[in-house]
C-alpha cells in the first residue's frame, strides 16, 4: 500500500468542506459591502450575518444575542474569564491543569495582575475532575466565583459531566463557563437542557474555516466588551465583521449537525478499528486517559502511549512524517515546546512518560486503509534498531 500522505491531526483543526470554500467564495466575490454600511451592500452583508447567527442560536436551543462571533476559541475564552473578573466581580476561578493554555493562561495572568484566587480541582487517575473536591472548594470559596472546565479534553479525549458540574454551580451560586472547542459540531448541544453561561467554538475544528468562532454568553450575563470601537456584534466586539468567514462558520454547522448521528457512526468505527489495530500490534501499549473508551471519550481522537525506548522516540514524529503520516506528540498547539504535554504531565507518572504518546485524531475524510497503514508504519520503526538519520 502506498499512501503518500494520512492526515490524522484533525484535534489540531479540519480539511475544509468544499460547500464551505463555494460558499466562502461567492460571499468574497459577491457580497463585499460593509456589514455596517447602511447601503444595500452594507444591508446584504449584515443580513446574512444574522442569518448566521439565528441559525447556530437555533441548533444549540439559544437566543441569537447569546452568539458572539470572535476570531476563534482562544479569544472568547480570554473574553470571558477577564469580562467575568472586570465586569462582574468574579475573584474566584475555579478550573483544572488540564485545560487549554488560552484558560491557563489567562486564569495565571489574572492571578498575578488582579489578585484573583485561582483553584485547581482534583483529577482522578483516568484525568476527570474529582466532583466531590470541586464541591469542597466551592463550599469553601468566598465571593463571586467562575469554574471553568473544558467539556472534552483536547489531547485524552475525556468528557466531563457537564449536568452535574452544572448542578453544583448552580447549587453555590457560581457561573459555569466551558471550553467546548473540541465539542460543539460533534455533540448536540441544548444551553436549556444544561444550565450554563459561557461556552466557546472555533469553526476549523468542524471542516469550517481558521480565524472565526463564536461566543456563547447567557442572556443579561452582565458582560461588557473587551475591544472597543464600534457597535458589532451587539455592542461585544468592535471591528468590521469578517463576513465571508461567518458565512462559512454557518455553512460548517449546518452540515455537522445535519450529518451528526451518520459521520459520528463512521468516525467512531474509525477510533474502534485504530484501537484494535493497535492493541494487535503493541500488545503491551496503553491508552492515556480515558481515550481508549469508547463511551467515556470523544470519538474522534485516541491517546497511545506506545512501548518505545525513550531515546528511539525522538526520532518517531519524524519518521512518520517522512512516511506521510501526520499526527500529534500532544496538542498542536504545544508544537516546537520542549516542555512536553502539561496534561499528560498531570495524569501520568514518571516512568510513563518515559514512553512516547501520541495523539491520533480523526474525521469523515479518513479511511480504516489509512489507519492501517499508519500502524503498520509505526510497527515498523518500532522493529528497526537504528531509528533513520536525519539527512
Amino acid at each position: 500500500m502506498n499512501i503518500k500522505q494520512v492526515y490524522f491531526d484533525n484535534a489540531a483543526t479540519t480539511r475544509v468542506r468544499e460547500e464551505v470554500i463555494e460558499k466562502m467564495q461567492d460571499a468574497l466575490a459577491n457580497c463585499y459591502g460593509n456589514p455596517s454600511s447602511t447601503h444595500g451592500f452594507g444591508r446584504s452583508a449584515k443580513t446574512a450575518i444574522e442569518t448566521a447567527r439565528k441559525t447556530i442560536a437555533k441548533y444549540m436551543n439559544a437566543h441569537p444575542s447569546e452568539i458572539i462571533f470572535t476570531s476563534g476559541g482562544t479569544e472568547a475564552d480570554n473574553m470571558i474569564l477577564r469580562c467575568s473578573v472586570r465586569d462582574l466581580g468574579v475573584n474566584t476561578i475555579i478550573t483544572s491543569k488540564i485545560e487549554h493554555h488560552a484558560v491557563l493562561h489567562t486564569a495565571e495572568e489574572l492571578a498575578e495582575d488582579q489578585n484573583v484566587n485561582v483553584q485547581y480541582v482534583k483529577l482522578n487517575a483516568e484525568g476527570n475532575p474529582d466532583l466531590d473536591h470541586l464541591k469542597q472548594l466551592l463550599q469553601e470559596q468566598k465571593g463571586k466565583k467562575l469554574v471553568s472546565l473544558m467539556h472534552v479534553n483536547n489531547e485524552i479525549g475525556n468528557i466531563i459531566d457537564m449536568q452535574a458540574i452544572s448542578a453544583l454551580c448552580q447549587e453555590y451560586d457560581a457561573l459555569f463557563h466551558s471550553d467546548t472547542v473540541q465539542s460543539i459540531g460533534h455533540y448536540h448541544w441544548d444551553v436549556q437542557e444544561i444550565p450554563i453561561d459561557f461556552m466557546t467554538a472555533a469553526a476549523h475544528k468542524f471542516h469550517g474555516p481558521k480565524g472565526v468562532g463564536f461566543a456563547y454568553i447567557r442572556k443579561n450575563s452582565g458582560l461588557k466588551p473587551m475591544i472597543v470601537g464600534g457597535s458589532q456584534e451587539r455592542g461585544y466586539r468592535a471591528g468590521t465583521e469578517p463576513f465571508h468567514n461567518i458565512v462559512g462558520l454557518e455553512e460548517a454547522f449546518i452540515m455537522a449537525y445535519d450529518n451528526l448521528e451518520k459521520e459520528k457512526q463512521y468516525v467512531s468505527s474509525l477510533k474502534k478499528h485504530f484501537i484494535q489495530a493497535i492493541k494487535k500490534a503493541f500488545p503491551e501499549a496503553s491508552f492515556n486517559g480515558l481515550s481508549g473508551d469508547m463511551d467515556k471519550s470523544t470519538y474522534t481522537l485516541v491517546n497511545v502511549r506506545l512501548p518505545i525506548s525513550q531515546e528511539k522516540a525522538l526520532m518517531l514524529l519524524f519518521h512518520l512524517d517522512i512516511k506521510g503520516v501526520a499526527c500529534s506528540k500532544g496538542s498542536a498547539c504545544q508544537s516546537g515546546s520542549d516542555g512536553g504535554s502539561h496534561v499528560l504531565s498531570e495524569i501520568l507518572t514518571a516512568e510513563e512518560l518515559k514512553n512516547p504518546s501520541l495523539r491520533f485524531s480523526f474525521s469523515i475524510y479518513n479511511t480504516k486503509e489509512e489507519i492501517d497503514y499508519a500502524v503498520n508504519e509505526l510497527k515498523e520503526f518500532s522493529r528497526d534498531e537504528k531509528a533513520p538519520a536525519i539527512s
